[in-house]
């Protein structure tokens, strides 16, 4: 399979937004896309996705260190159905423990501190996302 890949950090005020390619395997970060309702959340979505044409949609599933369920879990597991009825494209779950952390320390490496760095935190959890299905894409081939 080759393409474009998008990939999503969901939180329940904005949903950070990465796309990568598969056959190169690098992320890189796209939007935040913020919304009062889950109807212009998914307006905002299918805009990325007419731009870019994904073969793939990937979503964050949050979960404990212990893997037990996360807040989270459900509201995700339900966006990423929504995403495959919604625009016909195959949409899978990748496990997103500690991106947000990696997100904070990738950042502030970068030297972005702040009211900066909560802007992008979100879409640069996304291409953690991204990066950690790349991964184990890799290790399986």
């Amino acid at each position: 399979m080759s393409g474009t890949v998008l990939a999503f950090d969901f939180g329940t005020r904005r949903v950070g937004v990465a796309v990568g390619e598969l056959e190169l395997g690098i992320a890189h970060p796209l939007a935040t896309l913020s919304a009062a309702s889950a109807s212009v959340r998914l307006e905002k979505v299918g805009r990325l996705i007419r731009e870019w044409a994904p073969v793939l949609l990937l979503v964050g599933l949050p979960s404990h260190m212990d893997r037990t369920e996360h807040a989270l879990s459900a509201r995700c597991r339900r966006f990423a159905v929504q995403l495959e009825r919604t625009f016909g494209i195959e949409t899978g779950l990748v496990d997103e423990r500690l991106t947000s952390v990696a997100a904070a320390e990738s950042l502030t490496a970068a030297g972005v501190r702040g009211r900066r760095q909560e802007a992008l935190l979100d879409q640069v959890a996304a291409v953690h996302i991204l990066q950690t299905f790349f991964a184990a894409r890799h290790d399986a081939a």
